[in-house]
């Protein structure tokens, strides 16, 4: 089993490597038929597609070197989206000894706890025991101006930036019942599926989008995109059904609902980045905005998926 388990995971990557380098192809050709002419649509296209190849290296090495180098990287993920997060707020004095404590202590222990599995701790660590401290520590240098504001911000960002982010990995550790796969491929499913919809949303919307969804929000997201990516993208979850202990049915059903928290994850980030007058959340991916840009639609669904498989399932 473990063998058969280990030569299904090469064939995924060896698949989702071939419709990349088809992907890649089809670009390249879109370009040299553009010529000289400037073509956001598929430049931006393009960009994509290189992130997904960064995306399926990085995450296969990180399989290969197994569970805890999984861990981390999620654990890395975190630090460089929460630091976009802060980099975008205003700060002030008081704020240093609670980023301090949000960085060097609050991003390692999330992710030791997901480590050693205890549910009982990670799944509130964030929510309540975060919650109290940022507060408190904001308190040292006795600095009340906008203080209420700037605690949220902070308590926020690690609510999304860490806390929700770290539900993917966390996905490792379930024990689901007639389940002989490889916990692995639950987190490949989930990311596969959600970032499939935000690709197609985006192809669907520039083929045939004509009523915007939230103009002032994100004036590229159309109800044609909306619908076209979401639809495609559960038909892809169905494909990969093999992967998950789900029925035709069951992955139908999922993959909508994951996708359409993607979708808000994405239209509620916009939204910060609009306020704080911005169109991307950084430049760590060349091209193509920050990291924040592309596991923003992550960031919401990977907690509905962990519980959904934890209660259901486990």
């Amino acid at each position: 089993m473990i063998l058969d388990n280990l030569n299904k995971t090469y064939l995924l990557f060896g698949i989702f490597a071939g419709i990349l380098v088809f992907a890649s192809s089809v670009g390249f050709i879109l370009k040299q038929k553009a010529g000289q002419k400037p073509s956001s649509v598929i430049d931006n296209l393009n960009a994509r597609i290189n992130a997904w190849w960064v995306m399926l290296i990085v995450i296969g090495a990180a399989i290969l070197l197994g569970q805890t180098a999984f861990i981390i990287l999620f654990g890395i993920i975190s630090l460089f989206a929460l630091r976009e997060f802060t980099s975008l707020l205003p700060t002030r004095r008081g704020d240093y000894f609670p980023l301090l404590i949000a960085f060097y202590f609050v991003i390692p222990y999330q992710y030791y706890l997901i480590y050693i599995d205890w549910y009982g701790l990670y799944s509130i660590f964030i929510p309540l025991y975060v919650f109290l401290l940022i507060p408190i520590a904001s308190l040292k240098q006795e600095d009340t101006k906008h203080f209420l504001e700037r605690s949220s911000k902070i308590q926020w960002g690690l609510m999304v930036c860490v806390f929700c982010i770290s539900h993917v990995p966390a996905l490792l550790n379930l024990k689901l019942n007639g389940f002989k796969g490889e916990p692995i491929w639950l987190a490949i499913w989930l990311i596969m599926v959600v970032q499939a919809s935000d690709v197609l949303q985006y192809v669907c919307g520039k083929l045939f989008g004509k009523h915007k969804v939230a103009p002032v929000l994100s004036p590229s997201k159309t109800v044609e995109g909306l619908v076209g990516g979401i639809v495609l993208a559960t038909a892809l979850g169905v494909a990969m059904a093999w992967l998950t202990p789900f029925s035709y049915l069951q992955a139908t059903l999922i993959g909508l609902v994951v996708c359409i928290f993607g979708f808000f994850g994405g239209l509620v980030m916009s939204a910060i980045k609009r306020d704080r007058g911005v169109k991307d959340w950084g430049q760590l991916i060349h091209g193509h905005g920050g990291m924040l840009d592309r596991i923003d639609s992550i960031c919401f669904s990977a907690p509905i998926f962990f519980h959904i498989l934890r209660y259901w399932w486990s």
